[in-house]
């Protein structure tokens, strides 16, 4: 991808890995740790431990923007692949993404699907090989 097209992904995704960004730091101040991949600034243990702990489905990781937040780093490891592609999601969707994905859930529950594993975000990231 051309360096002028990345900038301008990275900067649609921006709102929420700001927001990722936001709760990192929580996180470091509260005992947890960073690392990063590329553009991709992952985040693991202290609260951000905490909070994917108590989120719904008690998720290993999550992504948001540029962000990955983890409970662990080998958690994070296993789920690097897969958060990769929620990553590029977020550079097409920008700030739509978020509202996209819980309508696509919200659709796959009215239907009586599970809202996550037939959500199409998750669908292309699980297809990915991770």
């Amino acid at each position: 991808m051309p360096k002028a097209l990345k900038l301008v992904c990275v900067v649609w995704a921006s709102p929420w890995t700001l927001l990722g960004l936001l709760v990192g730091a929580v996180g470091l101040a509260t005992g947890g740790r960073t690392q990063r991949r590329g553009t991709v600034v992952e985040f693991y243990g202290g609260l951000v431990a905490w909070l994917l702990a108590h989120f719904p489905g008690r998720p290993g990781a999550m992504t948001l923007g540029h962000t990955v937040l983890g409970r662990t780093a080998s958690l994070l490891d296993s789920a690097r692949s897969h958060e990769l592609i929620h990553v590029r999601q977020y550079e097409r969707w920008g700030l739509l993404f978020v509202p996209a994905y819980l309508l696509c859930s919200g659709v796959q529950w009215l239907r009586g699907k599970d809202p996550y594993r037939d959500n199409p975000f998750e669908r292309e990231a699980y297809a990915s090989g991770s």
